[in-house]
């Protein structure tokens, strides 16, 4: 099978992945450092049929395009099933959940404990955030200092709102056809992407 893409080519790497061929050997690096020559259960098997670097890449496109593993494995000289052995998996929450419930279920309440947490109007019931204020029952209207308080909030919440809207240039996040236990892990390493971009 001939191989299309292949990350010792570096004109594939930015289109796939969104980083500068420096940034993708740092995050390389990276997933070696965490375990990435190593088979996900620890036992003997197949070896990999691609370098780290081509399984990073794989993992990459099949994120920003959202092809699927049939459609993948061929650019990259392997079989579907060997495509597939590349993608990592990993608990999600049950999309009919609300925010309040995942944030306490999730462990991020516990981990950011006794840091400042900005959220939106939709954390009602969750005292240890901050939240903007709302308008008072009869209508009236917030005092100059809570509007002042609430624009800062705004401004402060629209960076957030900024990097959720470029994590979904990734097209697998906004048609997502994958088991909802691998959303973590698709997410997580998207976010992983996006932060390398940044930080450089």
């Amino acid at each position: 099978m001939v191989r299309v893409i292949s990350a010792s080519r570096s004109e594939w790497i930015a289109p796939f992945t969104g980083l500068e061929p420096g940034q993708f050997r740092k995050l390389v690096r990276v997933v070696a450092a965490r375990g990435g020559e190593e088979i996900a259960d620890g036992r003997p098997g197949r070896q990999w049929r691609l370098d780290l670097a081509d399984r990073v890449l794989l993992v990459a496109t099949y994120w920003r395009t959202n092809l699927t593993m049939r459609q993948i494995g061929p650019l990259f000289g392997v079989s579907h099933s060997a495509a597939h052995r590349v993608i990592a998996t990993g608990d999600a929450h049950p999309g009919n959940r609300n925010d309040c419930t995942v944030y306490r279920d999730s462990g991020i309440q516990q981990e950011l404990a006794g840091r400042p947490v900005l959220a939106d109007g939709g954390y009602q019931g969750n005292s240890e955030v901050i939240m903007p204020y709302r308008k008072p029952g009869d209508g009236s209207d917030l005092p100059d200092w809570k509007e002042d308080l609430n624009a800062g909030h705004r401004t402060i919440r629209a960076r957030v709102e900024h990097a959720l809207a470029r994590m979904k240039c990734w097209k697998i996040l906004r048609d997502y056809r994958r088991a909802a236990s691998t959303l973590n892990d698709t997410v997580s390493g998207i976010a992983h992407l996006h932060n390398i971009h940044l930080l450089g």
